[in-house]
């Protein structure tokens, strides 16, 4: 199966016609083509009660999952629609959620690399490696040897490091 279609399989057509062109209109427009036009843009006007939001839609379309993580935001986005209007109220809402993701996996990150590291004593975690500084010639302590001097040194994983308390 293919992306479902935007007009549920008929064929999109144009309901203002050939004169929603401005080049079309100076072309020249017959009295019932205008009359069609006029009658066109007046259907465009929307009632004063529109859009009208119905909370039944809302609930049908959102499993309650779904409206328990939302909420919080979706009251915030309450809160800001007078000071902002309902455009901008749902960009700050959009930003703020994203931001919120943003560190909480940062955070996360930050956790499991300083405390879950890939050591000796455990077999799961993340291998931070890092290498050696860059001396050049002429630079103070040229050449530098490596800090690893016997072949224990090397994958120990952590286990040189290790503090017995007897």
């Amino acid at each position: 199966m293919g992306k479902a279609s935007d007009t549920g399989g008929v064929k999109p057509m144009a309901i203002a016609g050939r004169f929603v062109n401005e080049r079309e209109r100076l072309l020249g427009m017959t009295d019932a083509e205008r009359a069609f036009r006029k009658q066109w843009l007046k259907d465009q006007e929307l009632s004063p009660n529109e859009p009208r939001v119905v909370p039944e839609i809302y609930k049908a379309t959102h499993n309650p999952i779904r409206r328990f993580y939302r909420y919080p935001l979706n009251q915030y986005q309450n809160f800001l629609t007078p000071i902002l209007g309902a455009e901008r109220a749902a960009v700050w809402r959009y930003m703020t959620a994203k931001t919120t993701m943003f560190i909480v996996l940062v955070y996360a990150g930050y956790y499991t690399i300083k405390y879950h590291g890939n050591e000796w004593d455990r077999k799961t975690g993340w291998k931070v490696f890092s290498s050696r500084p860059i001396v050049l010639p002429g630079d103070p302590g040229y050449p530098k040897l490596s800090d690893r001097t016997k072949p224990s040194d090397y994958a120990s994983r952590g286990f040189n490091n290790v503090t017995l308390n007897l």
